[in-house]
């Protein structure tokens, strides 16, 4: 057994090589790349696509990058911004890995882009223990999803360095705790920013982009206290992982996923401009 985790490590860390080489040659080339986690059905794309949609209207030079298991419906509406969009079809596989998001922006990503979005794939497991070369990861919750959503992923908002909370118009009527879900976040993750956002109403309109924008300027980001965790670790030789895998995942949807792990396809969508 201790030649699964192993090999988890290796490839964990062979990931790290990855994801530092391609941190340093985006930086080079002026590019900041902001990482973006969450459950399906979070608001994250709607929210991304404002954020978008007001950096066109700056003048400041955005694209993006959603990842999916089947579908293009994201990066078309994503698209209607006006920012290159790029879609990645997993076919399957549960999160982006640094070597896969370098080999999709290769002959790609525009010159002179500034901020890089990825939109990972939907699930709360596989994508946080995957670094992608980002300078700002991003853990989102929908105030639908339970106040207790960071305490049951302490992995995906332990090593965010920004966590917003979408779809704040409908608060009341759900129930939400906004304070006890901020002191669950501060008990995973001292420090950390907590931001309320809607696309609905526009609340928290522009603050992921101011986010992004300050880190391009060179502002410190929060640094969180967890240590980045190997993925998958299973109750294998007395090494407890806090969640039971068997034969899938649970990925914060609801849904049990499996490890149809296949090559990732990539289409470009064509950019609308509104």
């Amino acid at each position: 057994m201790c030649r699964v985790v192993d090999l988890q490590q290796a490839v964990l860390a062979k990931n790290d090589l990855c994801a530092h080489d391609l941190r340093a040659d985006l930086a080079a080339r002026g590019t900041v790349v902001v990482n973006l986690l969450s459950s399906p059905g979070s608001g994250k794309t709607a929210l991304l696509e404002q954020e978008l949609l007001l950096a066109c209207r700056r003048g400041v030079p955005v694209a993006a990058l959603t990842a999916d298991l089947a579908t293009e419906n994201d990066a078309l509406r994503l698209a209607r911004s006006g920012a290159p969009v790029k879609q990645v079809l997993t076919d399957g596989l549960c999160h982006l890995e640094a070597g896969m998001l370098a080999g999709h922006l290769e002959g790609w990503l525009p010159e002179g882009t500034r901020l890089l979005f990825v939109e990972n794939v939907g699930n709360l497991v596989c994508p946080a223990s995957y670094d992608l070369g980002e300078s700002l990861r991003v853990a989102l919750a929908s105030v639908t999803e339970g106040e207790d959503k960071p305490l049951k992923y302490p992995t995906a908002f332990g090593l965010a360095n920004l966590v917003l909370v979408t779809k704040t118009d409908i608060a009341e009527a759900v129930g939400f705790d906004e304070e006890l879900f901020r002191r669950h976040v501060q008990q995973v993750n001292p420090g950390v920013p907590v931001l309320l956002t809607s696309a609905r109403t526009g609340e928290g309109a522009g603050a992921l982009l101011d986010a992004a924008l300050a880190v391009a300027s060179g502002s410190p980001v929060h640094a969180p206290v967890m240590a980045r965790q190997h993925p998958h670790q299973h109750e294998h030789g007395g090494r407890p992982d806090g969640h039971d895998h068997g034969d899938g995942h649970d990925h914060g949807d609801g849904h049990d996923h499996g490890h149809a792990h296949s090559h990732a396809t990539a289409a470009a969508v064509p950019t609308h401009h509104s």
